[in-house]
């Protein structure tokens, strides 16, 4: 089993999806963005790394939000979804051929991955909890 990250990062009251490249084997599938956790490395240090390198953003790690499992033909992956704060970096596509700011309630409308759709029926099953809200944050000036 691969472990990967995925960051729920919400600012604004708005999630950030982000739409997988066409080189992708998930193509134009949308995701929470985040990438393989390299060997030695935490999760946490992972989704940094990772928001680095295909969003050119810094961001911290506020929490665990939820895990989900899911066997692909190409074998199983375990998605460790983790709350980010946004701190810096203007946002650039280099993984990806598009990114989207959502309500909760708009998630519904996009054709996710299937390891993230559980996180996306558990994010929406929150919608109504401030508490989610509170892990936003906006990037200082």
């Amino acid at each position: 089993m691969i472990s990967v990250t995925a960051a729920i990062l919400i600012n604004a009251n708005r999630i950030l999806i982000a739409q997988r490249g066409e080189k992708d084997r998930l193509a134009g599938k949308w995701e929470f963005p985040g990438g393989k956790i390299e060997p030695g490395e935490r999760p946490e240090q992972c989704l940094i790394r990772e928001m680095k390198e295909e969003f050119g953003v810094d961001v911290t790690v506020a929490g665990f939000f939820g895990r989900s499992v899911h066997v692909y033909e190409t074998g199983a992956i375990e998605l460790l979804a983790y709350h980010v704060i946004w701190h810096s970096g203007n946002f650039k596509l280099n993984a990806h051929t598009a990114i989207e700011w959502v309500s909760l309630n708009q998630l519904h409308q996009f054709d996710f991955a299937p390891a993230d759709v559980p996180l996306v029926q558990k994010l929406q099953k929150q919608y109504d909890h401030p508490s989610l809200v509170r892990k936003s944050a906006i990037p200082p000036d």
